[in-house]
C-alpha cells in the first residue's frame, strides 16, 4: 500500500521487470512514460556492457534528462507498438537499446529497456511480460484519475456538489485524508493533443501527491496537485521540469490545509502561480506567504478599471510602464529617471500623457494608490 493512495507496491513491478531480465538473459529497466525510473534489474558488477552513462544517471536519480527523452522519443517509442531498437550514440554515451513499449488498451504508459548487444532474444515472450506492466500501471492511472477527478470537483464545482466531492475524495484517499496538505498549481500545464494517450503525472512521478486533476479554466489550462505540506516544494520543482510545464510558474497555498479547506487553498495557490509569472523575482516557484500585496491584486476583479483601461492599450505601452516604475519609485522623479534610463524631462512628458489619458491626478495620493493597483493586477492576466 503506497502512502499516495490505493496502488500497488513496487515489489510488482520489480518481479515483473526481473522476469523480464531472466527471460532476456540481461538485466532490464523500467521506466513511466515520462522517463522517470521504476524498478530495474540487477546486473553484474564486472560487466561493464550492462552499464552506460545514461542507465547509470537514471538508476541513480530516477529520472532521465529532456535531452535523452528527446533522443529516444525521435525513434518513435510513444506510438510503437512492437520492440523499437535503438542505435547507440557514442558522442553522448549512449549505447544501443532495444525499448519494449508498456501499453494497456492502445495507451502508452512507460517502457522496459535493456541494453542491445546483437544476440537473438525472445522478445514476443518479454513483449507479454510488458502488456502485464501496462495492465498494473493502468490501474494506478485509473485510481489517480477518480481521486484526481473529486479534487477537481471540490476546487471548481459549483457549492451544491461540493459536500459530495469531499465526501468521495475522502474515501478515495484512505488514512491519509487526515494529513496536512498544501495544494500546488503549475500554470500553464500542456496536457497534450489527446488525454488518453497523454495522461497526467501520477503519485508515482510525484512522490507526496495525493491527487492530480487538470483545470482547464485556469488560462490556458493548468494543473493542481494535492500534496503533502512537506512535500509541496519538491513537487512543484519535479513538475515544472517536465517538458509540458515550458514556460510555466508555480504556486503553493498556505501548509496544514485539511480537505475542507481546499478550495481556499487552491485559490492561494492559483494567485501565488500568478504572482509568479507577473513578477520574475518571485518565479519560479511562488509560495502565498511571500508574494506581499499580490495576495490582494489577485482577489480583484478581472476587468480593468475604467479610468486606467485607455492606458492599458497595447498603444500605450511604454506610458504604463512608465507610470509603474515612477509609482514603484515611491514616486521619486530621480530615480524613477535613472531606472527607466531616461531625462527627468522625459518623465514628467510622459506622466503628464499619463494623467491625459486617465484623468487621474499623480499628486493625488489616492489616484496614485488606484493607478498602482490596476497597473500590478493587469500584469496578472
Amino acid at each position: 500500500m503506497s502512502d499516495n493512495g490505493p496502488v500497488r507496491a513496487d515489489g510488482d513491478f520489480q518481479e515483473l521487470v526481473d522476469e523480464v531480465s531472466a527471460l532476456l538473459g540481461t538485466p532490464a529497466t523500467l521506466e513511466d512514460r515520462d522517463f522517470r525510473l521504476i524498478a530495474f534489474g540487477a546486473h553484474d558488477s564486472d560487466d561493464e556492457a550492462a552499464m552506460d552513462p545514461i542507465r547509470t544517471r537514471s538508476i541513480l536519480t530516477r529520472r532521465s534528462t529532456a535531452q535523452v527523452r528527446e533522443w529516444f522519443e525521435g525513434f518513435g517509442i510513444a506510438r510503437a507498438r512492437e520492440p523499437v531498437r535503438v542505435p547507440a550514440d557514442p558522442a553522448a554515451g549512449i549505447h544501443a537499446r532495444i525499448c519494449l513499449p508498456v501499453r494497456h488498451r492502445g495507451v502508452v504508459h512507460g517502457y522496459v529497456w535493456l541494453l542491445d548487444d546483437g544476440a537473438d532474444r525472445p522478445l514476443d515472450a518479454a513483449m507479454a511480460v510488458a502488456a502485464r506492466i501496462g495492465t498494473l500501471l493502468a490501474a494506478e492511472a485509473r485510481a489517480g484519475a477518480d481521486t484526481g477527478r473529486e479534487l477537481l470537483g471540490l476546487l471548481t464545482g459549483p457549492d451544491s456538489r461540493r459536500e459530495g466531492a469531499l465526501a468521495a475524495l475522502r474515501a478515495a484517499l484512505g488514512q491519509v485524508a487526515d494529513d496536512d496538505f498544501a495544494m500546488v498549481c503549475v500554470a500553464p500545464w500542456d496536457g497534450g493533443e489527446d488525454e488518453a494517450s497523454d495522461p497526467l503525472p501520477g503519485p508515482r512521478a510525484l512522490p507526496g501527491a495525493a491527487a492530480v486533476c487538470a483545470v482547464p479554466s485556469l488560462g490556458p489550462g493548468g494543473l493542481a496537485v494535492l500534496a503533502r505540506a512537506r512535500a509541496a516544494d519538491t513537487v512543484a520543482a519535479r513538475l515544472l521540469e517536465s517538458a509540458r510545464a515550458r514556460g510555466a510558474t508555480a504556486g503553493v497555498s498556505g501548509r496544514g490545509a485539511g480537505l475542507e479547506g481546499l478550495p481556499e487553498a487552491w485559490r492561494e495557490a492559483s494567485g501565488a502561480a500568478r504572482a509568479a509569472r507577473a513578477q520574475p523575482r518571485l518565479a519560479p516557484v511562488a509560495h502565498w506567504s511571500d508574494i506581499g500585496p499580490y495576495r490582494l491584486l489577485t482577489r480583484l476583479p478581472a476587468t480593468a478599471d475604467p479610468a486606467v483601461a485607455p492606458l492599458l492599450d497595447a498603444a500605450h505601452t511604454e506610458l504604463a510602464h512608465t507610470a509603474e516604475v515612477f509609482l514603484d519609485c515611491a514616486g521619486q522623479a530621480g530615480r524613477a529617471a535613472a531606472a527607466l534610463a531616461i531625462h527627468r524631462q522625459t518623465l514628467y512628458y510622459r506622466l503628464s500623457r499619463v494623467e491625459h489619458l486617465t484623468g487621474l491626478d499623480l499628486d493625488d495620493g489616492e489616484d496614485r494608490l488606484l493607478l498602482h493597483l490596476a497597473l500590478k493586477a493587469a500584469r496578472l492576466g
